[in-house]
C-alpha cells in the first residue's frame, strides 16, 4: 500500500510509543523511513525500534534547540530528494504547569507546551512543503481533551485543541498543493508520554468500562488508520480529526 512512499516519523520515545506503532505499520505497508530521537539519552531507547523495521535514516532532534529541525528535513531531501508524509507526535509541559489548574498555568510554561506540541507540527508542515512537489500528507496526535474537560488533562487540553486548528488551516492552505492534513484522535494509551498525566491509570479502566466496544485501543490500532490515512486510498480525504477510541467519542 505504501510502496515507493518516503516518511519521517517523529516522535518515537521506546517500543510502546504510538509513533512506534504507527512507524511499524508505515514499514509493514511497505514505506522507507526516517525518524527522530530526541536525544543521547533517549536513543538507546529509540534505536532498537527503528532497527526492528529497517529505519533509513536515525536523526537527533529537540524541537526546542535552533537548528536541529531544519537539519533533519535538509539531510531527509539531500538523501531522497522529497518525501510523502511525516508524523508529527511530540507534546510536551512542564509539570508544574501540566499537573496545576489551568487558569494558573505560568506564561512560560504555556508558550513551551504551545511550542513543543502546536507549533512544531506547523514549522514541520512549512519545512515539508518544498520536499512534497507531487503532494503529501501530514499526520499529528491529538486526545479528545482538546474538546472536553478530562479530570487531569489540564493545559494539554486547550494545546491540543490549538493543534486541531492548526491542522484544519494546515489543509485549507496546502491543499491546493496536494499536501493533506490530519489529526489522528486515540483514545487513551498507557504510554511513557502519557505517564505524565495524574492518575491515569484510573483514567485507563474508566475508559476501558465505558466505551461502546468495552475496550481500549493499542498502538497498532492508531498505526493501521495513520497507514490508511498516508496511502493514496485516502487521497481526497483532508482536515479531519479522528477518533480511534472504541466508540469512546460516541458517549455523552
Amino acid at each position: 500500500m505504501l510502496s515507493g512512499k518516503r516518511g519521517l516519523v517523529v516522535g518515537i520515545a521506546n517500543e510502546a510509543s504510538i509513533a512506534a506503532g504507527c512507524a511499524r505499520a508505515f514499514a509493514g505497508a511497505g514505506a522507507k523511513l526516517a525518524a527522530t530521537y530526541l536525544n543521547e539519552k533517549a536513543l538507546p531507547y529509540v534505536k532498537p525500534v527503528t532497527d526492528a523495521f529497517g529505519c533509513e535514516l536515525l536523526l537527533p532532534c529537540d524541537v526546542r534547540i535552533p537548528g536541529q529541525l531544519d537539519a533533519v528535513f535538509e539531510r531527509i531531501g539531500a538523501q531522497w530528494g522529497g518525501l510523502d508524509f511525516l508524523l508529527h507526535a511530540i507534546a510536551f509541559a512542564p509539570a508544574a504547569d501540566l499537573h496545576g489548574r489551568v487558569v494558573d498555568c505560568s506564561a512560560e510554561g504555556f508558550a513551551l507546551a504551545m511550542d513543543v506540541s502546536c507549533h512544531s507540527f506547523l514549522r514541520m508542515a512549512r519545512l515539508a512543503e518544498p520536499l512534497m512537489p507531487n503532494g503529501g500528507c501530514l499526520l499529528t496526535v491529538t486526545f479528545y481533551g482538546s474538546e472536553r474537560v478530562v479530570a487531569h488533562y489540564n493545559l494539554m487540553g486547550p494545546v491540543k485543541a490549538a493543534l486541531e486548528s492548526a491542522v484544519r488551516y494546515t489543509a485549507a492552505e496546502l491543499g491546493a498543493k496536494g499536501i493533506r492534513a490530519h489529526a489522528i484522535s486515540p483514545g487513551p494509551i498507557k504510554t511513557r508520554a502519557a505517564s505524565g498525566i495524574a492518575h491515569f491509570d484510573e483514567l485507563l479502566a474508566a475508559e476501558a468500562a465505558a466505551t461502546p466496544e468495552r475496550q481500549l485501543v493499542d498502538i497498532d490500532d492508531v498505526g493501521a488508520l495513520a497507514a490508511f490515512l498516508v496511502s493514496d486510498a485516502a487521497r481526497r480525504v483532508t482536515g479531519t480529526i479522528i477518533p480511534v477510541d472504541s466508540g469512546q467519542h460516541l458517549m455523552a
